[in-house]
């Protein structure tokens, strides 16, 4: 039979010559090699320039994504910083108006409502020249009491009750139902004529009043059928004996006050409307210390305990000596109220003062005499009636965390910075310069060291771009394989068994067809992105959810292919030697159906890659840090960034076209290779 096919292809060969008119030597027929299918196909696919151009490209954007890196310096998370001059808002300063508190002995109470307004009661104290007020939450009594300059203690007092004078509302007994009678609540009351008779004729319901010789009285519904009944009495009602003579004329000379003294002992009032309490002090326990006063270490990062500024507070107007991060300390008031902190060596140590400079953030991580030579331009600012000045100190240089920078030798790194201090209209004053910070590298232009710049990130764009390739073509294979996998087991089942297994499956091939992909992975995105998934397997998910919607087409191929296979000789004769019926379709059906499997992946693959890079560009993709091509390009998504920073987005959106158009080229050139027929 081999020898019989020889003999037709060279009498073929020799027709074609001489149809051209072309003189060829029966030697040179007789070599003619015949080639194998699968060799024919190479051949004509070799011969597909565009194809064999696209092939090219496909080898050079997987060296690229995934081999590149393994020689690129820089990594696709990698940060990079630089030194940087810029204007900052270096520092605050300002006069303190706000009392802060530091609790001297935690373990008493203080009630949240008088904690929260001591800042307004130490002001009306100042405004009123009190240095003692007492002030009542309910039933607790506490006592706000001036130290010295600026400086106050929140107490719980211990107080007992003497007497209540003006018009008060006092409980006359209770009147029982039963007896007819009025039970009077003080032993030795004097009998109200005719109160029993009132009260039997008017004591009905929960509570009312009536009137008896001219006096009101209240009455409320009580136990066992009967009725409390109050009136209304003015004068002194003393829980107890009257602590002597000429105390009720001390009383009625202090009322709109908080307190007083008679007799060497401190009582205090607790006025409700047109009635006072009086109350006799006990004893006190102090619980917070208050001061307007900042305090200032001359070593600049000294470490200070919690216990060290309510004892300096409390010993500054008291013994003058104190034991705090575990070495002893004397603190004395200076004449400018400032409170001077010297160590057990004698050595000024700090400084309590009522102007506080700090950084712009809050934290005191400033020099000493930098705080001192800008309370001394401010001065001399407010002395001009200047509301802007200029100073010029050596400030220490930051790194990326914020930390200062040290040498090999462990000295701290400066560099001279011009400070200028303007003063706003609240009366605060901000420090602004040119410092060199460390900050992150963003938006370099391309350069030797980074050839295709940086991000806004500060990430090498030439590193992540490599990556980036990693991550969309895996996601192309994947999807792809993902499609095939499910197409040709489901077309496969369908066209063999045909009937209602067709029939049922070709359904289901039409509700994936009816999907919104684009709608659908919209939703998914968010959904995700609401859940705060973890970045990989946001992309596992994408992957099998794009895949899941891109079977059907496959579906229908592989069915439509097998159908026409199922009734040719070869399959009867696999079903006459008994073959498995799985063997049938996946052995001997489904292998004739893979030339046009593989010129749909190849074709499929570029639309797949765009799918991800526009789910990624919209930000409902794979998440930063992970790079894909599409997050790339959506680092710079805005017109203004697309205008600037084209050295980021044009890269990337050149790899994307030139591997979609190569996977196209190649899938032409398959398709054509598979069906010579096509070309002509």
């Amino acid at each position: 039979m081999t020898n019989t096919l020889n003999e037709a292809l060279k009498a073929k060969e020799r027709e074609r010559v001489q149809s051209a008119d072309e003189t060829i030597h029966l030697d040179d027929v007789s070599r003619v090699k015949v080639l194998s299918p699968g060799q024919q196909v190479f051949k004509r696919f070799v011969r597909n320039r565009l194809a064999v151009f696209g092939t090219g490209l496909l080898i050079l954007m997987f060296v690229f994504s995934f081999i590149g890196p393994l020689f690129y310096a820089y990594g696709q998370k990698q940060i990079f910083y630089k030194y940087s001059t810029q204007n900052v808002n270096y520092a605050l300063a300002k006069t303190n108006t706000a009392y802060n508190g530091y609790v001297v002995n935690s373990e008493v109470e203080l009630s949240r409502k008088v904690v929260n307004a001591m800042n307004s009661n130490i002001k009306s104290m100042i405004a009123s020249e009190e240095e003692l007020r007492c002030v009542f939450d309910g039933e607790e009594a506490y006592l706000i009491r001036k130290l010295g300059h600026e400086v106050y203690t929140l107490s719980r007092a211990e107080l007992t009750p003497i007497c209540t004078t003006g018009k008060a509302v006092v409980r006359i007994g209770t009147y029982s139902m039963l007896s007819k009678s009025v039970a009077y609540a003080e032993a030795d009351a004097e009998e109200i004529p005719g109160l029993d008779a009132a009260a039997a004729k008017n004591c009905k319901g929960k509570n009312g009043s009536f009137e008896l010789d001219g006096i009101s009285y209240t009455f409320e519904m009580g136990k066992a059928k009967s009725f409390d009944l109050y009136t209304e009495r003015e004068g002194f009602v003393y829980t107890a004996s009257s602590p002597g003579e000429g105390f009720e004329e001390a009383v009625e000379r202090a009322v709109g006050t908080s307190g007083f003294s008679y007799n060497g002992k401190q009582y205090f009032l607790s006025e409700n409307g047109k009635t006072a309490a009086v109350y006799e002090f006990l004893g006190e326990e102090v619980g917070r210390v208050y001061s307007l006063l900042t305090l200032d270490t001359y070593t600049t990062g000294e470490t200070i305990s919690d216990d060290f500024r309510p004892a300096a507070l409390m010993a500054a107007y008291g013994s003058g000596s104190f034991t705090a991060n575990g070495a002893a300390y004397t603190v004395l008031p200076e004449e400018n109220g400032a409170l001077a902190v010297f160590d057990a060596d004698g050595k000024e140590f700090a400084e309590f003062t009522d102007f506080t400079v700090r950084r712009y953030t809050g934290e005191d991580t400033m020099d000493y005499d930098l705080k001192n030579a800008i309370m001394d331009e401010i001065l001399s600012m407010l002395s001009e009636g200047k509301r802007t000045g200029k100073l010029t100190y050596p400030l220490p240089m930051q790194n990326e965390t914020g930390s200062y920078v040290y040498d090999d030798s462990g000295a701290l790194q400066y560099n001279d910075a011009e400070l200028t201090i303007t003063q706003r209209d609240t009366g605060e004053f901000v420090i602004n310069c040119e410092q060199i910070i460390y900050v992150i590298n963003m938006y370099e232009a391309p350069s030797s060291r980074h050839i295709l710049g940086t991000d806004g990130d500060g990430f090498d764009v030439l590193a992540r771009i490599m990556y980036g390739g990693r991550i969309s073509l895996m996601v192309g294979f994947v999807v792809v394989f993902l499609e095939i996998l499910l197409g040709i087991i489901m077309g496969g089942l369908a066209g063999y068994y045909g009937k209602w297994v067709d029939n049922l499956i070709m359904r289901l091939v039409d509700i994936f067809y009816c999907l919104p992909s684009m709608p659908i992975m919209i939703i998914l995105g968010a959904m995700m992105d609401a859940l705060r998934m973890n970045t990989y397997i946001r992309l596992i998910i994408m992957m099998a959810a794009l895949g899941l919607m891109g079977w059907a087409g496959v579906a229908r191929l592989v069915r439509g292919q097998i159908l026409s296979l199922r009734e040719q000789e070869f399959m009867v004769a696999t079903e006459a030697t008994g073959i498995k019926v799985r063997s049938r379709i996946f052995r001997h059906l489904v292998p004739n159906v893979m030339p046009q499997l593989i010129v749909t992946a190849t074709m499929g693959m570029g639309s797949v890659i765009i799918m991800e890079s526009t789910l990624s560009f919209l930000g409902l993709g794979v998440k930063h840090p992970l790079a894909t091509w599409g997050t790339i390009i959506n680092s710079v998504s805005s017109a203004s960034a697309m205008a600037h920073y084209a050295f980021i987005w044009i890269p990337v959106g050149l790899l994307i076209c030139l591997t979609v158009i190569a996977f196209n080229f190649v899938g032409d050139g398959l398709r054509d290779a598979y069906d010579p027929k096509s070309k002509r």
